[in-house]
């Protein structure tokens, strides 16, 4: 499938002043900062599992279906229901305070999240 594998940060765009935005607090910004982050995703037709994986060990991890409701976890930890959907190859979702996309351009995984007029942006290198 197009999402499915294993990927490692490689770059991000405005990461400080999006997480400001969306009200994490400045000690976990900090971390996050200094986080080596691997994005798992795992495709199996319109089902996703995209997990996050973090230096030592925490992880953050969603499981959707495109086009039906899912229960979903912001990267503050809060929950909420969002329903995903795939325009143009690009899953996009809207999660409470942000609207985020993904898409896979060049064998990488471009992440694309924006809050008001800030946009932040991952890009992320497969490494299986």
């Amino acid at each position: 499938m197009a999402f499915s594998g294993k990927y490692e940060v490689e770059s991000e765009e405005n990461y400080d002043e999006f997480m400001k935005r969306i009200g994490l607090p400045a000690d976990v910004i900090e971390k996050g900062r200094n986080y080596k982050i691997v994005t798992e995703v795992i495709q199996n037709g319109d089902e996703f599992t995209w997990s996050q994986i973090y230096t030592g060990g925490k992880s953050m991890s969603n499981k959707f279906v495109i086009g039906k409701e899912s229960e979903m976890e912001t990267l503050g930890g809060k929950k909420f229901k969002a329903t995903v959907k795939m325009e143009g190859g690009k899953v996009v979702a809207d999660f409470p305070n942000y609207h985020h996309t993904a898409e896979i351009a060049g064998g990488k995984l471009i992440e694309i999240s924006t809050v008001g007029d800030v946009t932040f942006k991952r890009i992320s290198k497969r490494v299986a």
